[in-house]
């Protein structure tokens, strides 16, 4: 069920690509810090406001994301702004795209704690996982961005993954990876220790950029796209327009690829 309902809900909605968001659960939004620390000044509600600016960003360039990949002349919806389904970043990201009027996936997954469905995303495209490898197959087999705004073990978890299999070339496409919230990032790990203790290659921290506002993470974003999939398009449109035909959503695989234990190559 969770490799072919998903399968069939994305093709029958003509969902092309994703740009996944990450980040905590936890963070809220500002209006909804304001009001918990006005009824209790503690120095966690505090914290929680001073953190609500994250929320407010990753719905804004979530936004802005989606009010541009609109304009994009496809039949199929391009990067697509997809999340965990949760609340928080995960709200904030549907909650953006809804408000530009774009189509917005959540991936939820069952858990004990925290994880209840957000009302921002397109509701056909409301999907709850019971199992953690299907929803991150479908988190990375999709995706042509990924945007990390500051979280916990889970983010951490999703962030290393996507890296890893990037570092690897795993992937068989680009993938722009942005960390959002310098200063955050910066103080939870030390990446540049990696390459200090050579247990990661320099070259492997240019695997992803840094941004600390909406503008600067939409311009890099843009950019990526644009350069590792627009643009190519275009030029192999303009040289060979006799063979373009409209992308599928599982290229180059068939039915039994897909169900049979060929599933764990992404290259074939």
């Amino acid at each position: 069920a969770e490799y072919m309902e998903p399968l069939a809900r994305f093709r029958h909605e003509l969902i092309q690509d994703t740009v996944v968001f990450f980040g905590s659960a936890r963070i809220h939004s500002r209006e909804v810090a304001d009001k918990a620390l006005a009824i209790s000044p503690t120095p966690a509600n505090t914290t929680a406001l001073a953190m609500s600016h994250y929320y407010e960003d990753a719905r804004q360039l979530s936004h802005l994301l989606t009010d541009w990949a609109k304009q994009i002349p496809s039949r199929r919806a391009r990067f697509v702004v997809t999340s965990g389904g949760g609340p928080g970043i995960m709200e904030a990201a549907n909650r953006g795209a809804h408000e530009a009027g774009g189509k917005t996936i959540g991936l939820n997954i069952r858990l004990p704690f925290e994880q209840a469905p957000n009302p921002w995303f397109t509701p056909s495209l409301n999907f709850e996982f019971h199992y953690f490898f299907m929803r991150k197959l479908w988190f990375a087999y999709l995706a042509k961005a990924l945007v990390v705004f500051p979280g916990g073990f889970g983010t951490m978890d999703e962030m290393f993954e996507i890296l890893t299999l990037a570092q690897t070339h795993k992937l068989a496409k680009k993938i722009t990876v942005i960390l959002y919230g310098s200063e955050y990032w910066n103080k939870v790990i030390n990446l540049q220790a990696f390459v200090d203790a050579g247990t990661v290659s320099a070259p492997d921290l240019g695997l992803f950029s840094f941004a600390d506002s909406p503008e600067d993470a939409f311009a890099l974003l843009k950019k990526g796209l644009s350069e590792n999939y627009l643009i190519p398009e275009d030029v192999e449109r303009k040289a060979h327009p006799e063979s373009i035909v409209q992308p599928t959503l599982m290229p180059g695989w068939s039915l039994d690829d897909f169900l049979g234990p060929e599933i764990a190559k992404t290259r074939k």
